[in-house]
Order: structure tokens, then C-alpha cells, then sequence
């Protein structure tokens, strides 16, 4: 098999599993009514379970990037993925609170290592120039999970019921992790690409996060990856459906048909980064910039003016508007990819997802408690939970103005 094809077959395969890690993401907006009333959940505990999977995901990352440069990438994702698979198979039984709380711990535990440790392969089978591209085309593949866990979980929720519906796909959690295992190859059968880069004596795990410590920009672009996912995951993630149910007036499956649109513009946006940086703005880093004060902009919707948009064409062009600016965040990548030696490429890539997922979680629960405490599913509700989010992207994106530019091309 040729080195092309090798690596297409290396793709496809981490590929089918990260669409498995972003379904558990973002599914619970669209069945939260269902889960609610099953288990009896107060809009807190929804909050509290949406956000633990992100707070296990984040804490998770500082011994897996470690583990991901000193083990291997392959074996730390197969072993994840049986407890993603465990995890979902109690999620879908589960009776009371307590049991999906498990459940979505081990998946948080599960997923945590799946894209840090693909785009560790990535830096040894593709070059610097070739990450960017790589790396984007991931994330807009893995989206198609975050598109399942709208409109297609709606209806496949209406047909068999959620506990059904989440059942199969942990089974097809435990089929991609046997793939995992047998077919994906940590490097390259040969040298490829930076031999001497790849035989880099590896720091010591101290060392390694010394390194980043002592660098103002890592912690500037930290900040800013914490409040775009934070942004992202509360409207995709958790809180999105229950303001167009509440709000809007749209059913179930209305709602997922419109959260379906941000999915699109994320699919859609992720792979095209890479030339809009490099053709337009000439830079990763005023690309994230300029895309994360759009995706600002666009989040004072759901401060009030988003349910006077009329529902149909208009609405949906929204979400995909929105999904577009916030495809920009996949920058975060390729900067942290410039920045960091590729021996330390693990240590790097997930200290930075630990921001990315903490930002998911605190968000998510915090506006649980704001919702609660501000008047329950109502405008006013809402408005006070959504200034939270989009405060926080706002001051994080004038604080990047003080970061080092990465320039399109370098990473």
C-alpha cells in the first residue's frame, strides 16, 4: 500500500471514532426534555450532568499528554475508548441521577485522549505544512457526529426512545475502538517526514510544562480557546435547544434541525481555515481573532433580538452563520502545532484542551444556576445565563490582541 493510501486508511479510521466523541458532546441539547423528565432533573442537575463529561474530559488531559508522547497515541485511545464504551452502555440504562453521572464520567474519561492523540499521529505522518489542512479536515469530520446529535438523534429518539438510541451507539463505541486498536500505526512504516525532529530527545514531563508555563501567548490563547468552546458548547452542547423549545417554539425536532444548521457551518468551515489564513488574513492568529469577534457578535442573540428572527430560512441561516464563526477556533491548533516542539506535541496539544474543555463545562453548569436562580426557562432567564459566555469571548479576544502572531504556513 502506498504512503497516500496508508495514510487515507489512518484518517478514516481516528476519524470514525472522533464522530463518536463529538455526538457525546453535543447530544443531551436535543433529549434534555426527555432525560429531564426520566430522571426527574431540575434545569441544575441537566447543567451538573451536561458539564461533569467536560470537567472529567479537561482534568483528564494533564496525565494523557504525557502518557500520549511516553506510551503512544494507539494504545492510549483504544484503552480510552472501552471506558467511553462502558460509560455509554450504563448512560443508556441509566435509572436514577447518579448512574448517568457515571456513565458520563467514564465517557468524559473515555473521549478525553481521542483528538490530541490523533493530532499527535498527525505531526509524525504529515508535515508542518500539511498539519493545518489535517487537522481541520478532522474536526469538520468529526462534526458529522455533532450533525447526528441533532436532527438525526431527534428522530431517531421519536422512532425507538433515547435509552435505545444512545444503546446503539455505544456498540458502535466498542467497534471503532477494535479498529482503533488493529489498524492505526503510531509512525510512519518510514521516515517521512522531519526525521530529525521525530528523534528529538523527549523533555521530562516537568520540563515540558515549564516550557509552557514561562509563555504569555500560550496562556492568552488558553484564555480565548476556554470562551470560544464555552460559547460553542453552550448553545450546541446543552442550552441551545432549551432556549428554541422555550423561546423560539419550536418542538424537539425543530430545534435539532436548527442546531443541525450550526453543525453545517462547522463542517463546512473547519477545512476551509487553513486557506482563509493563508490567502486572506496571512496568519492563524488574526484568523481565530477575527473569527471568535464575529462568533461574539452573532452569541447577542440569545441575549433577546435571536427570537424575533422569523423561524424558517432566516433562522437557520443564523446557526449556520454561527457555526461558520466558530469553525475559526480549529486555529487554536495549528498555532499550538508552530509553537511547540514535536517531541512535546502531546504535552502541548492537550495542557491547551484542558482550557477547551474546562470552558465547556464551567460554562454549561454555571448558566444551569443562572437559569435557575433567574427566573427559570424565560427570556429574562436566558439573557442573564448568555452574558456570561459572550462577556468572557469578548474580553478574551481584545486580551489576544497581546499575543505573539503565528503567521499562516509555519505550523
Amino acid at each position: 500500500m502506498t504512503f497516500r493510501k496508508l495514510r487515507w486508511r489512518l484518517f478514516a479510521t481516528l476519524a470514525l471514532i472522533y464522530v463518536l466523541v463529538y455526538f457525546y458532546r453535543v447530544s443531551l441539547a436535543v433529549v434534555s426534555a426527555d432525560i429531564s423528565r426520566d430522571l426527574a432533573l431540575s434545569p441544575r442537575q441537566l447543567g451538573t450532568l451536561s458539564g461533569v463529561l467536560f470537567y472529567v474530559y479537561a482534568l483528564a488531559q494533564i496525565p494523557l499528554g504525557p502518557l500520549i508522547d511516553r506510551i503512544g497515541p494507539r494504545r492510549v485511545i483504544a484503552a480510552c475508548g472501552l471506558l467511553t464504551t462502558i460509560g455509554g452502555l450504563l448512560f443508556a440504562r441509566a435509572g436514577s441521577l447518579t448512574t448517568a453521572m457515571t456513565g458520563r464520567v467514564l465517557i468524559g474519561l473515555g473521549t478525553a485522549a481521542v483528538l490530541m492523540a490523533t493530532f499527535t499521529i498527525f505531526s509524525r505522518w504529515y508535515s508542518k505544512q500539511e498539519f493545518s489542512r489535517a487537522s481541520g479536515l478532522m474536526v469538520a469530520v468529526g462534526n458529522l457526529g455533532n450533525l447526528a446529535g441533532t436532527a438525526p438523534l431527534a428522530l431517531a429518539v421519536g422512532l425507538i426512545g433515547w435509552r435505545s438510541a444512545f444503546l446503539v451507539v455505544a456498540l458502535l463505541q466498542g467497534l471503532a475502538t477494535l479498529l482503533i486498536y488493529l489498524k492505526v500505526q503510531d509512525r510512519p512504516p518510514l521516515a517521512v517526514h522531519e526525521t530529525s525532529e521525530h528523534e528529538a530527545a523527549k523533555p521530562g514531563i516537568l520540563a515540558a510544562w515549564g516550557i509552557l508555563a514561562r509563555d504569555r501567548s500560550f496562556w492568552l490563547l488558553a484564555l480565548l480557546a476556554f470562551w470560544w468552546y464555552g460559547n460553542y458548547l453552550a448553545v450546541q452542547g446543552l442550552w441551545g435547544g432549551p432556549f428554541l423549545m422555550h423561546l423560539a417554539g419550536l418542538s424537539r425536532e425543530g430545534a435539532g434541525r436548527m442546531l443541525m444548521w450550526t453543525s453545517i457551518g462547522f463542517i463546512v468551515g473547519s477545512p476551509l481555515m487553513d486557506r482563509v489564513a493563508c490567502r486572506v488574513f496571512h496568519s492563524y492568529s488574526r484568523t481565530l481573532l477575527a473569527g471568535q469577534l464575529l462568533l461574539a457578535g452573532l452569541m447577542t442573540g440569545f441575549l433577546g433580538w435571536l427570537t424575533r428572527v422569523p423561524p424558517g430560512w432566516p433562522l437557520a441561516a443564523y446557526f449556520l452563520a454561527l457555526g461558520l464563526a466558530v469553525s475559526s477556533g480549529v486555529m487554536i491548533y495549528p498555532i499550538t502545532r508552530s509553537n511547540v516542539p514535536v517531541a512535546m506535541v502531546g504535552t502541548g496539544l492537550t495542557s491547551l484542551n484542558l482550557f477547551v474543555l474546562l470552558g465547556a463545562a464551567t460554562t454549561q453548569q454555571a448558566m444551569g444556576l443562572l437559569i435557575e436562580h433567574g427566573g427559570g426557562y424565560t427570556q429574562a432567564g436566558f439573557r442573564v445565563a448568555f452574558s456570561l459566555p459572550v462577556t468572557g469571548l469578548l474580553l478574551a479576544s481584545l486580551l489576544f490582541l497581546l499575543a505573539r502572531n503565528c503567521p499562516a504556513g509555519t505550523a
